[in-house]
């Protein structure tokens, strides 16, 4: 296998980069990504709507299970994005998400295999999982309902090395359970003003639920989205989040693209979709980086102590 092109390297042009991230997503099986030293759950956050969350969740994943990556997304969103995006059946009476969290089946009963690659599962959401918040609030442990679910042998079951939980655009009871959950979050920003209002109110609900339901839990990636390099605040944005929180911030940024956008109008991931855009290729060194770091990194234990 080649090695990577960068300006380091001699000869290098940006010709001869693009033609290296482009052979990166056609020929998956050349560049396979490192798996992690151990499973990573990993909940995708963001109250604000519009900010790339199911987007980066399904190509993020799409990537990794391209390149050699077992990998489990659960939808737990009632809009059901990241289902169709994956080309998964969610109409109502699908096994989902919604019967996991209620107790009724397992999740490994609930996972389906995507068309995206034969590694890639998803847990659908249905429009059930939309009264779901108010029928948790009266059980026990409701906070707990999907980290039970998760734990029950299910993921050993499935034999996945990544667990992406799509969050709904609110700081609700199923965000809640998604921390819980969870030992790592990712927060997608998009890279304008507005998408950093309300980051301090996310950041202060992942320290209450560090603090008194899931001691493991962390931000550990974020991910600028919906960059427009034609404008002066999207660097502004870039730059003030790089600066604040440092080396949690992946250096890869994802571009604005209409073909990131077109791609779920046609149940597929823009790695599906047009593979050889800038969206898809971005959306594959963003999963290389986080797989990157999963191998090398000496991770937390996932919330069961494992």
């Amino acid at each position: 296998m080649l090695p990577p092109v960068s300006r380091e390297t001699p000869g290098w042009t940006p010709i001869a980069e693009e033609a290296e991230r482009a052979a990166r997503v056609l020929h998956p099986d050349r560049h396979r990504m490192p798996r992690p030293s151990h499973r990573r759950v990993m909940t995708v956050a963001n109250q604000k709507g519009g900010v790339g969350k199911t987007t980066s969740t399904v190509n993020l994943a799409a990537a990794l299970a391209m390149h050699g990556v077992r990998v489990l997304v659960i939808d737990l969103d009632p809009q059901g994005n990241a289902s169709t995006a994956l080309a998964v059946e969610h109409r109502l009476g699908t096994p989902s998400v919604y019967e996991a969290l209620l107790g009724e089946i397992r999740i490994a009963d609930a996972a389906v295999r995507s068309s995206a690659s034969p590694d890639l599962l998803c847990v659908p959401a249905t429009i059930d999982l939309a009264g779901a918040e108010i029928e948790l609030v009266s059980m026990v442990a409701r906070e707990n309902r999907l980290k039970q679910a998760l734990y029950d042998g299910s993921l050993d079951e499935l034999g996945v090395d990544y667990v992406f939980i799509d969050c709904p655009p609110s700081l609700g009871l199923l965000t809640v359970n998604a921390l819980v959950a969870a030992s790592e979050v990712l927060i997608p920003i998009q890279c304008e003003y507005y998408a950093l209002e309300g980051l301090g109110q996310l950041l202060s609900n992942i320290d209450l639920v560090r603090s008194h339901l899931n001691t493991a839990l962390h931000v550990s990636t974020i991910l600028l989205t919906m960059y427009d390099g034609r404008t002066k605040l999207a660097d502004q944005v870039t730059n003030e989040v790089r600066s604040h929180f440092g080396p949690t911030v992946l250096r890869t940024v994802i571009p604005r693209s209409v073909k990131v956008s077109e791609a779920p109008g046609y149940s597929q991931t823009v790695l599906a979709y047009d593979p050889g855009s800038r969206g898809a290729m971005s959306y594959v060194d963003a999963a290389r980086e986080i797989s990157e770091r999963g191998a090398r990194m000496d991770l937390p234990a996932d919330p069961d102590g494992r």
